[in-house]
């Protein structure tokens, strides 16, 4: 899964696909509208026909067996694997499985989108009238996480020519998912797009242009939408710099983002806005309400003892956002579920966002520096052992359950 592979808010995260063609595009009329251009047909992970555990995990971090069938593998002496394995609803497991790991089970524990979110939607703290945004991949747009939130569906490029892709329905149910999501009762507005293409070394190019269309395009959305109803955010799980084409048109889309009002939250949040945020891991089947159950990230754990030293960049501040651990809607049928035992700074951008949503519905005037800014404040801190068994302050992780009281 080398789309986990994102160190810093300067790197991409993921890579969306291919070239760019006429796009999926029709009038939106207003919130009572559902437009949906297409219906994607499922994803099918059965072509990888996994029939064996993995004896080793990919880029040490997980063992992967979605949709693979294990009903004729042992796996009774592999506690310590299984705890670090990403399913989904597909895989076929074998009748005998070692005491304190059920599949079923740990899929429902996992589901909990964490760091006490469930009490404030108990509380009616849902994001209820709220718009998110979401420029990603193809979508499995009836998926039951989210298929009641969806109020646009468009498609560009070739995204509207694939099935369902893996990170759209993780994208949009860790944002808006009923039972998985951080703003589950917000409205999706939601965009697929193709932004990258190979050049004749087979190399990945990358073109923001088109990036920044569809944040013009949320943009022109956000136009016929009432005072109650707007989009207050976008999510766009991805990064860019100065090297690549079309940074210019991406930088001055989000400016006119901002000057809308609308917070984007991109894995460039450093660059775009000042802000700094990496993600967090968790000790597995720990409680996600608890934050002494986070620690580094698995793919920067190594590195800790660094990033906690020189806080990334100086004096600005880090916050901290879940990221592993965690069962999402999945691509591959309306009703499935995926685990992932690992995660990249792609989960935790729809998080962000999501939490900027219950906090736009309790204070409908809030800004993105005056969240950001509240969110640093009410952050918490743990204590971490390095590698090098000194204990460090990781910090600041962010509380929505504090930002929310701040905001009452």
């Amino acid at each position: 899964m080398n789309y986990k592979r994102n160190y810093f808010a300067l790197l991409i995260t993921i890579a969306i696909t291919t070239s760019v063609v006429m796009a999926c595009k029709a009038k939106y009329t207003g919130t009572n509208v559902i437009n949906i251009v297409r219906r994607p047909e499922p994803a099918d992970f059965t072509i990888s026909n996994i029939t064996e555990f993995p004896l080793e995990k990919i880029e040490d971090f997980e063992f992967d067996v979605r949709s693979g069938d294990l009903s004729s593998d042992d796996l009774t002496g592999r506690i310590n694997d299984l705890l670090y394995t990403t399913y989904d609803s597909k895989t076929k497991w074998p009748e005998k499985l070692p005491e304190g790991f059920n599949p079923v089970e740990v899929m429902e524990i996992y589901k909990n989108p964490g760091l006490n979110l469930r009490k404030l939607h108990a509380q009616g703290i849902t994001g209820k009238g709220v718009g998110i945004a979401i420029i990603d991949q193809t979508l499995l747009v009836d998926h039951i996480e989210y298929k009641d939130r969806i109020k646009l569906y468009e498609e560009y490029g070739e995204a509207a020519t694939y099935n369902a892709q893996m990170h759209g329905s993780a994208i949009a149910s860790i944002a808006v998912g009923k039972t998985v999501g951080v703003a589950p009762e917000a409205n999706l507005y939601y965009i697929a797009e193709s932004v990258s293409t190979r050049d004749q070394n087979n190399n990945t190019v990358y073109d923001f242009t088109i990036l920044a269309n569809n944040i013009d395009r949320i943009l022109e959305i956000n136009k016929d939408l009432s005072e109650t109803n707007k989009i207050r955010v976008i999510s766009a799980p991805i990064g860019w710099n100065q090297e690549n084409k079309g940074y210019k048109e991406i930088t001055e889309a989000v400016n006119r983002a901002k000057e809308a009002g609308i917070f984007v939250v991109s894995s460039s949040l450093y660059n775009t806005y000042g802000y700094m945020f990496h993600g967090l891991g968790k000790y597995p089947m720990s409680d996600a309400d608890n934050f002494e159950s986070y620690k580094p990230g698995s793919w920067w754990e190594e590195k800790s003892e660094e990033i906690f030293r020189y806080k990334l960049s100086g004096d600005t501040p880090i916050m901290l956002i879940p990221m592993e651990f965690r069962c999402t809607a999945a691509p591959n049928g309306v009703n499935d579920y995926v685990v992932y035992a690992s995660g990249g700074l792609s989960w935790s951008i729809p998080y962000i966002a999501g939490v900027y949503a219950l906090a736009c519905q309790v204070d409908p005037d809030i800004t993105y520096d005056e969240f950001w800014n509240i969110a640093l404040e009410t952050g918490k801190s743990v204590m971490v052992k390095g590698h090098d068994g000194k204990e460090y302050v990781m910090e600041k992780i962010i509380n929505p359950e504090g930002i929310i009281e701040s905001l009452k």
